[in-house]
């Protein structure tokens, strides 16, 4: 059985329980397998040598939070340089991931779901048990595959700290 903690996380103030581990700066980041489509899988290997800013959201196109979010590291993206890739993971069907990111305009950052088997969320320690959707959440990777920043936001309807997770990418690229 997977490690669940509780009180950790809320949302609107009601406690969550949280599958997977407590990720840390300084672990080496587990690896994963997310959709791109209903059928291609990709993996932490794909994205070998490269700077990972990691975005975490319970859902694309159903909080105004999700959508700031995606939009403000789609902002960021742009300015990172080619040896960073961003990634927003959500348990979205990859054709609603697919037909937000195009009305939305999303060219920057990496859109993959987590709706399969919620492999990126136990091994990240972000499923919410309650209603298996992924917690608010940031981690920065370094091109070694080692957690340079990470952030469990805990209360699921605010923001995270996006001046902190990009000072941690730009620190170390």
């Amino acid at each position: 059985m997977a490690q669940e903690r509780t009180g950790v996380a809320t949302a609107q103030g009601n406690p969550l329980t949280l599958v997977g581990p407590e990720l840390k700066v300084g672990d080496k980041a587990p690896d994963f397998k997310v959709n791109k489509n209903l059928i291609e899988q990709v993996s932490l290997a794909d994205y070998a040598g490269k700077v990972k800013l990691i975005s975490v959201v319970p859902s694309l196109d159903h909080t105004g939070v999700c959508d700031a979010q995606t939009r403000r590291f789609e902002e960021e993206a742009a300015k990172l340089g080619d040896n960073v890739v961003v990634i927003t993971i959500s348990v979205d069907l990859p054709f609603a991931q697919s037909r937000w990111s195009a009305a939305e305009g999303i060219d920057n950052v990496i859109i993959l779901s987590d709706y399969k088997d919620r492999n990126f969320g136990q091994s990240y320690g972000v499923l919410i048990k309650e209603i298996q959707l992924l917690m608010r959440s940031v981690f920065v990777i370094d091109a070694n595959n080692i957690i340079q920043y990470v952030e469990y936001v805990g209360e699921m309807t605010e923001h995270p700290n996006y001046e902190n997770a990009v000072a941690a990418v730009k620190k170390i690229v």
